[in-house]
């Protein structure tokens, strides 16, 4: 193909005849506008990365509803799964990487210099920044996931080894390493999962799936998942992940499964209840089921949602460790592709939950995630 100098930022760059299509964000209730931009080549310290597949996520649904906010003409998306086609062969090696690698693109760079990132807790970093906070008509156009090309700071990319399907990676890309990083969390504070475990998972979304997936993984004594409505679909994937049992709020009430769950341990309740249903009245539940010392992770509540009333007390008498988790780091990106190498079983049950549709079509696709159609929803590159 011929090649055009475009100038940026008075650097010099190759602009190839060929374009690429990508989703761009247009406010809450809006669809997305379809546009295509010049394919260019990488910048210094960049790579560029072709699209195998891009998640969907509960925060970009945030985005579409209007509960949190994203910039207007922005590429959003930051679960991007792609093969690296252009780099600095030696700026690369730098990083481990190689032009023909499969690759996850982690959008967040933490600053390096606040008290969270110098106490090694950089995913909590009070100065974020991320990697996909530039509009779509600024070179070299594609910031964020929901594109056929992504540019993204060799830093921020981390390989995913020969073996490991890069499909089944993208579809827990975020929601595993988001999991990860709560379990990280928690052992932080002295709760361990381990053999004698009995754990909860609230909610049966991504977050939740992989959560079920990683307990059984850690060989828990007993995993149940729990659920608002009852849906056979999801019950059948949550037993195929490791649950031993899924209890529906709909079907079998509140109080039943409350107090089927507070008879374990011998009446004193479960160890830890892991909250990935983002609903604000799962709290109260999650806080009546834990044993004395019970952990409660919740990294499900990631939008104002509305209020819930709780009864202080219980966390008091009961002395619970309830820990918040909303952000991961590169090590849990890491973390997660190693435990996909390690249970190698699950990568075609990972895949299997995941409905693809092209970047062309993102409009149907966020129709159907926000109608709870799919288990994951990814964007794929279109003929």
């Amino acid at each position: 193909m011929s090649e055009n100098a475009i100038q940026e930022n008075g650097q010099l760059h190759r602009s190839y005849d060929g374009t690429a299509k990508a989703a761009v964000f247009r406010g809450a209730g809006q669809p997305f506008a379809i546009k295509s931009y010049p394919v260019v080549k990488a910048p210094s310290g960049y790579g560029r990365s072709e699209l195998i597949a891009s998640g969907v996520c509960g925060t970009d649904l945030h985005f579409a509803r209007g509960t949190l906010d994203a910039p207007l003409g922005s590429i959003v998306g930051h679960e991007f799964v792609g093969r690296l086609t252009d780099c600095d062969p030696a700026e690369a090696a730098e990083y481990g990487l190689k032009i023909g690698d499969n690759v996850i693109a982690d959008i967040a760079v933490p600053c390096g210099k606040c008290p969270l990132c110098l106490s090694g807790d950089d995913a909590n970093c009070v100065n974020m920044q991320v990697t996909n906070e530039f509009l779509s008509d600024v070179p070299p156009y594609f910031h964020g996931g929901y594109a056929e090309v992504n540019f993204t700071p060799l830093s921020n990319l981390v390989r995913i080894p020969e073996g490991i399907d890069p499909v089944a990676t993208a579809v827990f890309a975020c929601p595993g390493p988001t999991a990860i990083h709560a379990f990280r969390l928690g052992r932080k504070a002295g709760s361990e999962v381990c053999k004698d475990t009995v754990a909860v998972v609230q909610g049966l979304g991504p977050v939740g799936c992989f959560a079920i997936a990683y307990l059984h993984a850690a060989g828990v004594k007993k995993l149940y998942a729990v659920t608002g409505r009852d849906n056979p679909k999801k019950r059948e994937m949550a037993l195929m992940l490791g649950a031993d049992e899924v209890l529906s709020l709909q079907a079998e009430g509140t109080g039943t499964v409350t107090k089927k769950l507070q008879a374990e341990n011998g009446g004193i309740g479960v160890d830890l209840c892991f909250e990935a249903s983002g609903a604000p009245a799962s709290i109260p539940l999650g806080i009546d089921i834990l044993r004395n010392r019970g952990t409660y992770l919740v990294p499900g509540q990631y939008s104002n949602s509305g209020g819930i009333e709780i009864q202080p007390q219980l966390i008091t008498f009961k002395a619970l460790r309830i820990i918040g988790s909303s952000q991961y780091s590169m090590e849990d990106v890491r973390d997660y592709i190693a435990f996909l190498g390690e249970n190698p079983s699950l990568q075609p049950v990972i895949r299997a939950l995941a409905t693809t549709y092209p970047v062309a079509d993102v409009n149907r696709a966020f129709r159907d995630a926000l109608a709870g159609k799919n288990i994951k929803t990814l964007l794929v590159r279109g003929n």
